[in-house]
């Protein structure tokens, strides 16, 4: 699947074999979203995402939330049009 949060440097350009479904952070190490908040994303972005990698200039955290949110959104509407949600 294509990565849907396309941040800057994405790997994603269409079929991509890095994409994995990342999940909303809840604010607790080691806690998971439930499945439903979460998004396809490409290794790249995920690490961006979880702040293993820093992007320059940083994102800030509610910035990388609101992106996070419209992915999750950008994925629903995929999986509805597939009939999986």
């Amino acid at each position: 699947m294509a990565c849907q949060l396309r941040l800057d440097g994405c790997l994603s350009g269409g079929e991509n074999p890095t994409t994995v479904y990342a999940h909303l952070n809840t604010g607790g190490m080691g806690q998971k979203a439930l499945d439903i908040h979460g998004f396809y994303c490409c290794f790249s972005c995920h690490d961006y995402y979880d702040f293993r990698k820093q992007a320059e200039p940083p994102y800030d955290k509610e910035g990388l939330e609101n992106k996070a949110l419209r992915a999750m959104r950008r994925t629903q509407e995929i999986l509805t049009k597939k009939g999986l949600m």
